[in-house]
């Protein structure tokens, strides 16, 4: 089988990106968005989903990180569209529960073809160094609109904003490498309507 990979470039008014994504990586990361928790949670995403991940982003940060938040979201979720091709032998589900310390976010992802979020994620405050953690969720919208995932992410524990969302982007990752993993017995399109 062709690795399972894409490269997405956007340009806009307000932003300028690339990223490559190979889906069956070794969980590699080399991310430069400008914002540096995002950066930290995109190198978890690509970690602990054993992805090729590369992201390059310029963005009018100057306003603030909002765009390039979004923006970063809209085009990983396309490269993953594209890397996934016509979801052949995919397992389509994944979940996981990630605790990080004292947090514990549980993730469900269902590669559909259909995008949507529920995103009950619940955070104490609302700037984590230069981020404003309100854009964890656009991130995941973002992403989830644009790869036809349908997405759950929903805070169980936790008091710790860093320990939280951090949780939520491993979990996310990890549930999103089980529902891409191809499966041996999975013959075709994983779906009674033959078409995802």
């Amino acid at each position: 089988m062709p690795d399972r990979a894409a490269t997405v470039t956007r340009a806009t008014s307000e932003t300028d990106i690339t990223v490559r994504l190979g889906l069956d990586g070794d969980g590699s990361a080399d991310v430069a968005t400008g914002v540096p928790f995002f950066d930290h949670m995109l190198e978890a995403l690509g970690r602990h989903g054993l992805f090729a991940l590369e992201v390059r982003a310029e963005g009018d940060l100057e306003v603030d990180a909002h765009h390039t938040v979004e923006d970063v979201g809209i085009c990983l979720g396309q490269a993953f569209a594209e890397a996934l091709g016509d979801k052949r032998g995919i397992r389509r589900f994944g979940s996981a529960a990630v605790p990080m310390d004292e947090a514990l976010v549980l993730a469900a992802v269902d590669i559909s073809g259909r995008g949507h979020v529920t995103y009950a994620v619940t955070v104490p405050i609302e700037i984590i160094g230069t981020f404003d953690t309100t854009l964890a969720k656009e991130f995941v919208t973002a992403f989830a609109m644009n790869a036809g995932v349908t997405v759950h992410l929903h805070s169980l524990a936790g008091e710790n904003a860093h320990h939280i969302i951090e949780a939520a982007f491993k979990a996310l990752a990890r549930a999103l490498r089980e529902a891409c993993d191809l499966d041996e017995r999975v013959t075709g399109i994983p779906s009674t309507k033959g078409a995802l």
